[in-house]
């Protein structure tokens, strides 16, 4: 028998089919859910009943999905996973940009959709400014009040900048985080185009704290959108 989550998830897409699909899948996991079919019906839908998430289409009858992100993210935080046939790298950086927590590219699994819902709610419950005071996953431990890094119970250091990028990774673990959002967040608003500053720095990271900085582990990339740091549970 599937123990009752509670959590609610809002599915907006324009296929019944779809709809169906995926409120048998979330219902088996025990997941409450609601549905639409346009993106009016969405943001009624969020504005009335507050979900804690939301499965979004992007190819919508009456309006581009692009809107429904900037419409929720006017006025809420609720995580935005995209569910889209469209896989081309400007698209996943604009939703993302504009505020979606997650993209994936239709077919997706059952397995990988599972999870990202699984990150996308456990983000929710935490202050987006700060995790917990010292974060953990696999070998990597940050203290986040005494700024102190540790790799496999060796401290690590770092200079103010590398630390900088680490934290933002921290605070927004297993979602993708494109390079404009990353150069903003340490360099400032007035950056978004200099990618170069940002892969200079994420190598250097990855020499300090990956076991192979080849084939990274905790900060992996996502090719021609960002980078995404990756927690044992992502």
């Amino acid at each position: 028998m599937v123990q009752q989550t509670k959590a609610f998830i809002l599915v907006v897409d324009d296929e019944p089919a779809i709809l169906r699909a995926l409120r048998t899948i979330l219902s088996r996991q025990g997941y409450q859910v609601e549905t639409a079919e346009t993106g009016r019906q969405a943001l009624d839908l969020h504005e009335r009943r507050h979900p804690d998430l939301v499965l979004l289409d992007l190819g919508l009858p009456d309006m581009d999905g692009m809107e429904v992100v900037k419409a929720v993210r006017a006025w809420s935080s609720t995580p935005i996973v995209i569910l889209s046939v469209r896989g081309e790298e400007l698209d996943k950086v604009e939703a993302l940009d504009l505020g979606a927590d997650d993209y994936l590219v239709k077919p997706f699994g059952v397995d990988e959709l599972l999870a990202r819902i699984r990150a996308g709610l456990r983000h929710a419950v935490k202050p987006r400014s700060g995790a917990e005071p010292v974060f953990r996953t696999g070998e990597l431990e940050v203290d986040l009040e005494h700024r102190r890094v540790r790799v496999g119970g060796n401290e690590v250091h770092l200079t103010p900048t590398e630390y900088a990028l680490l934290k933002a990774f921290i605070n927004h673990p297993d979602k993708i985080m494109t390079d404009r959002m990353l150069l903003q967040q340490v360099w400032g608003p007035q950056y978004g185009s200099e990618s170069h500053y940002l892969h200079v720095y994420v190598a250097r990271l990855r020499r300090k704290l990956e076991p192979d900085p080849q084939n990274p582990r905790y900060l992996v990339t996502d090719p021609g959108v960002g980078y995404r740091l990756v927690t044992e549970g992502g």
